[in-house]
């Protein structure tokens, strides 16, 4: 069985076609076509099905292509392994993370502030929450960095910090300029925005925002936190998300928190930041763990203890400035 082979069969079903994953892996189709070949003549089985609207496994080819990942993610960390290399994780991380944590995060680790566990390379991927989850789910990333949003998990997991979440809007926004902490009679009035199914605002909505549901208007900016932080600070609605997401745009006083009544739910939020990783890591198990324990010092809030509590006391809303004499 070679490497090659499995690489262009995994690529051709990633990408839809012969085409494509020639393209991404930088062969010719004619090469890519052999490999196939060479593929199917060795195991004796028709692994892909060509047609008019592009290539697609066959019952064979779909039980085949967990077992290249796994075939090709342990050939890559036994050469690393007998080379002497430093063991490699793969860490998979939503946007929102991306942007505003985790880069320091890393540069902590990789410049020792966990000395307590050995050095390690990352690979970095960014990707929706959807993304980020399935990804860590098939074995194709070893971590994984998400807010939670109540879906379960049967791999090993930890809530490693928790954020406080903000209700914000432009400073322009009526609600901006109400002069008063606004009542759930008022927030029924405001257009809601989420940056997509399933994502952590819509989730913060669904899970803070019972005095308003069913009777707010919810607004979908699809794919993108940056886009749904440039449109609200714009003045279109109002969106929940967790501080860290829009700790930017606060500093710079291009949003700003809303004050809310004390009926009002969305003042007990809080959302978790959650880590996922595959077990049985080998070398890089060892990194993995120091990673974690750095990232439990690193978040804005600690984990809650002794289990993970998604609400607790949160602070009034104003603009970022004025926290400090809070």
């Amino acid at each position: 069985m070679e490497a090659r082979h499995l690489r262009a069969f995994l690529a051709v079903l990633e990408c839809g076609g012969i085409a494509a994953a020639a393209e991404r892996l930088g062969f010719a189709q004619s090469s890519v076509s052999d490999q196939l070949r060479g593929l199917e003549q060795e195991l004796g089985v028709a692994v892909l099905r060509r047609g008019s609207t592009g290539t697609a496994a066959t019952p064979a080819g779909e039980r085949l292509a967990p077992l290249a990942r796994q075939w090709l993610e342990l050939d890559a960390r036994l050469r690393r392994e007998v080379a002497g290399a430093r063991p490699l994780l793969r860490i998979g991380v939503v946007e929102s993370l991306a942007a505003e944590w985790l880069p320091d995060l890393l540069t902590a680790f990789e410049f020792g502030a966990a000395p307590d566990g050995p050095a390690a390379d990352t690979a970095l991927s960014v990707g929706t929450r959807f993304q980020v989850a399935e990804d860590v789910e098939a074995g194709r990333s070893d971590l994984a960095f998400v807010f939670d949003n109540g879906v379960p998990t049967t791999l090993p997991h930890a809530t490693v910090g928790q954020d406080q979440v903000s209700l914000v809007a432009a400073p322009d926004h009526p609600l901006a300029k109400a002069g008063r902490p606004l009542t759930r009679d008022v927030l029924m009035e405001a257009e809601f925005l989420v940056a997509d199914h399933g994502c952590t605002s819509e989730y913060l909505l669904d899970q803070y925002g019972r005095d308003l549901a069913p009777f707010t208007r919810v607004g979908m900016i699809t794919g993108s936190t940056a886009t749904l932080r440039r449109i609200v600070a714009n003045g279109r609605g109002v969106t929940m998300v967790p501080n860290l997401v829009v700790r930017r745009e606060l500093d710079a006083g291009e949003l700003v928190e809303l004050d809310l009544a004390p009926e009002c739910s969305l003042h007990l939020a809080r959302v978790g930041i959650e880590a996922r990783w595959q077990p049985g890591l080998g070398a890089a198990d060892l990194p993995l763990q120091a990673l974690l324990r750095l990232a439990r010092r690193h978040c804005p809030l600690p984990p809650p203890a002794p289990s993970v509590t998604r609400s607790a006391p949160a602070g009034t809303g104003r603009r970022r400035g004025d926290r400090a004499a809070a």
